[in-house]
């Protein structure tokens, strides 16, 4: 696995929860391609007058693990940590926020001293614009556009396209080999409410970028009818 130490951007003051003082609390990471993993530390500082012990911390991301300063989790007046978190990319693209919420001795269990977020921009290699098209039961069942952008550089072309529900037809257009196509969804059934999963591949030779996923949706209108 490729371990990027990242670029960061601090947030200019420094960041206090109950004693412990964090010089950062948002690391803005710029990612290769073909990162699988994204390591970043938060440094603190216990500038209170009393020990502060760490009772809890939760990412809410299986994707998101943090460790603690080797497992040391109670630090006296002066000393020093740090939380150190490792985002596994899976198959993230774009501008991705992950959070570590941190809580010590007596804070509330819905109100943790401090939270720290880990924002990684990562290459859309295979853009997709817009990612879902929706339809209103009893619409017209007209066309829409999922517009398919390659990145600069080498060529990527699709090569399939497979719609999870029969209920979407889904035609490809090449608008220009290997940079730009046009997927064209359209509604075979207007009056049944329903979802597809549009699975498009590619030669992509970044295996983790190689598959993209659209979504097509025919929902109840938004819209309620007023009560005379």
């Amino acid at each position: 696995m490729k371990i990027l130490s990242g670029i960061w951007l601090a947030i200019a003051v420094f960041a206090q929860g109950g004693g412990l003082e964090f010089t950062e609390t948002l690391k803005e990471i710029h990612a290769g391609a073909d990162a699988s993993i994204v390591i970043t530390e938060f440094h603190f500082t216990n500038k209170g007058e009393k020990p502060v012990f760490i009772t809890k911390s939760d990412t809410g991301c299986s994707c998101l693990k943090v460790e603690i300063s080797g497992g040391k989790l109670k630090y006296a007046p002066g000393e020093s940590g740090v939380v150190r978190t490792t985002f596994e990319m899976g198959n993230f693209s774009g501008t991705v926020d992950k959070m570590v919420a941190l809580w010590i001795e007596d804070d509330p269990e819905d109100k943790p001293s401090t939270r720290l977020t880990v924002r990684v921009h990562i290459p859309v290699l295979v853009g997709l614009e817009p990612k879902t098209v929706k339809w209103e039961l009893g619409a017209k069942a007209e066309p829409q556009i999922i517009r398919i952008q390659m990145a600069e550089g080498k060529p990527i072309h699709v090569t399939g396209v497979t719609s999870s529900s029969e209920s979407f037809a889904c035609e490809l257009k090449t608008v220009e080999e290997g940079k730009k196509y046009d997927l064209i969804v359209t509604p075979r059934n207007i009056d049944t409410p329903g979802m597809s999963v549009i699975r498009i591949e590619t030669d992509c030779a970044i295996s983790k970028h190689r598959i993209q996923q659209a979504f097509a949706v025919m929902r109840k209108s938004s819209q309620t009818t007023a009560k005379p």
